[in-house]
């Protein structure tokens, strides 16, 4: 097996790149993988080998400009280019995993460099998009402007990060459109890193409601942002009720759209009559248990850990056409595929015959429990490249 330096952009957060990365850490563990994690963390610490995987943890520093609310990037990074150097040589890998142009993810491109052995990149974040979306604050002044001044950022994004992943000789990504536009604009092999879903934890037996209550309770979890199209959700609520369909609201996740949503929904509309804020574990897995549908409106979601797991507790999902949600939705079968404009009516027909929904509740399980972390890495180790 390759001795494998992994450097994650994220590992303690509440995120697709932190989930996905820790269950690469926990695939190495059980497979015998030889395996350095070099990640962000509280405190500066080293970790000694657990089952043939050793950690290096670094603590970020109080200058670290903020990303998310739980994510950070530290321009000080710098100062542990010493102890970075020393672990990963120590380490002896042969190959060097980096998930993004982080600062972790430069501190991996460069050990590669200097060391001269491979370098492998997964594309987990669609960043130029992202950084599209967040330009709506000044395009939205624009007028005519507007549109061509978020595709110019877009299109720059792209580019930029593009040539960063240029540096590696495989690249990763978790859908087959992704895989095709990084291979078009970097000139590197792609391979798909798809996502797996824990079925013992997502489960339809953590369902907690009476059979036949009489409620419909749509659900959202993931971060409250505006990437994530969130804003469309009241509009969905709206009407939902100007059609006489009364929904609850289960909203799990945290983000700066917060605010807004607790206006635009109001609270007797919400289970419990609050956002339900960051859940885990059993916690989540109940809360997925308990929806009628998840509706995921996200059109930048390169795969969309949130909708496996809905899958995998009998949930079906409503996505949009873009990106990967797409990819694990089978249109009328585990869910819907509906552009924005037709959330409401897709939510309406989904609900409207309670026999169909209950054979889409049945597929979406069937659906998830074929998904397995271990084939998924299975597939990136052996994409590995093996030459220096």
């Amino acid at each position: 097996m390759p001795r494998v330096a992994y450097f994650p952009d994220s590992f303690h957060e509440v995120n697709g790149v932190a989930h996905t990365s820790r269950n690469f850490v926990a695939y190495a563990q059980r497979s015998g993988l030889p395996m350095l994690c070099v990640r962000a963390g509280q405190k500066t610490r080293l970790f000694g080998a657990v089952q043939g995987v050793r950690a290096l943890e670094l603590g970020r520093s109080p200058l670290s400009v903020r990303m998310e609310q739980d994510l950070s990037f530290d321009p000080l990074f710098f100062r542990y280019s010493e102890l970075i150097s020393r672990t990963v040589r120590a380490f002896k890998p042969d190959v060097i995993h980096i998930t993004g142009p982080s600062e972790l993810g430069i501190f991996g491109a460069y050990y590669a460099w200097q060391l001269g052995i491979p370098l492998a990149a997964s594309w987990h974040t669609n960043v130029h998009e992202y950084a599209a979306r967040r330009m709506q604050w000044l395009s939205r002044h624009l007028g005519g402007w507007g549109a061509g001044v978020e595709q110019k950022v877009e299109a720059g994004s792209l580019a930029a990060t593009s040539r960063f992943y240029k540096f590696a000789k495989v690249l990763y990504a978790p859908n087959p459109e992704l895989c095709a536009l990084l291979e078009r604009t970097t000139e590197r092999p792609c391979h798909l890193m798809q996502r797996g879903v824990e079925t013992e934890l997502f489960t339809p037996a953590k369902r907690t409601r009476v059979a036949g209550d009489g409620r419909l309770v749509l659900g959202f979890v993931g971060r409250l942002s505006v990437e994530k199209n969130v804003a469309l959700l009241p509009e969905i609520d709206r009407l939902l009720r100007e059609r006489g369909v009364a929904a609850e609201w289960l909203i799990v996740g945290h983000g700066a759209e917060e605010a807004a949503l607790r206006v635009a929904i109001p609270a007797e509309r919400l289970v419990g009559g609050r956002l339900a804020g960051v859940l885990r574990g059993e916690a989540l897995a109940q809360a997925y248990a308990d929806m009628d549908l998840l509706v995921f409106p996200s059109h930048t979601d390169t795969f969309g850990n949130v909708v496996l797991e809905a899958l995998a507790s009998g949930v079906p999902a409503l996505v949009t056409p873009d990106g990967g949600p797409a990819h694990i939705v089978r249109d009328g079968v585990t869910g819907r595929i509906a552009a924005d404009a037709g959330f409401a009516d897709a939510v309406m027909e989904m609900v409207g015959d309670a026999a169909a929904l209950e054979t889409m509740r049945r597929c979406a399980r069937a659906y998830a429990m074929q998904c397995s972390w271990d084939a998924v890495f299975e597939r990136v180790v052996a994409a590995y490249p093996t030459t220096r």
